[in-house]
């Protein structure tokens, strides 16, 4: 067994997938790097929500900054993209690519993320931009998953609420609170 770096998307995603990579790897450490979640009053609802669920469990956190603006930048021009269209897609690479890199950082050999356990996140393009994170970076192994299945969205949910978390009503940019 060896160590996973896991990019969470938010608290209420994570309890599941945690439970489930715990089976598998040492330790599953948690990266919180969402810079595109707007406004940032929301970034810190979810940033604290995360913390808390962190300190709880007692995995290792680790908190990326809140770079709006590179995010804004990386998304120039898709800004009138349909939800699950080529602007989710940019979004994706720059979040994994920021885990792939942390993963390398910290000498994890294996990184995943949460956004598969939604039901409004295509699996197949975030795997995709797991995959290309992963080559871009080095030597981090991208792990490919499909955490809605078997029922995992219906237990991540039943988890958030027994857990308590704030569960937000949209992905978190501008562009998927406006409809």
């Amino acid at each position: 067994m060896a160590d996973i770096l896991l990019h969470i998307c938010c608290a209420p995603c994570s309890p599941h997938v945690i439970d489930l990579l715990a089976r598998e790897y040492d330790t599953v450490h948690g990266y919180f790097y969402n810079p595109n979640i707007h406004p940032e009053s929301e970034y810190l609802l979810r940033q604290d929500e995360i913390k808390r669920f962190s300190e709880e469990k007692g995995f290792p956190l680790i908190i990326g900054a809140y770079d709006a603006p590179a995010w804004d930048a990386a998304v120039r021009g898709l800004e009138n993209e349909p939800e699950g269209g080529a602007r989710c897609h940019v979004c994706f690479r720059l979040r994994l690519h920021a885990a792939a890199r942390i993963a390398n950082e910290l000498g994890i050999p294996y990184f995943t993320t949460t956004l598969t356990v939604s039901p409004l996140k295509n699996a197949d393009k975030v795997n995709a931009a797991g995959r290309a994170a992963a080559a871009d970076a080095g030597s981090a192994t991208f792990v490919e998953n499909n955490f809605k299945k078997k029922d995992g969205f219906k237990i991540s949910t039943r988890l958030a609420t027994e857990y308590g978390f704030y569960r937000q009503n949209y992905c978190g940019c501008r562009y998927s609170r406006r409809g």
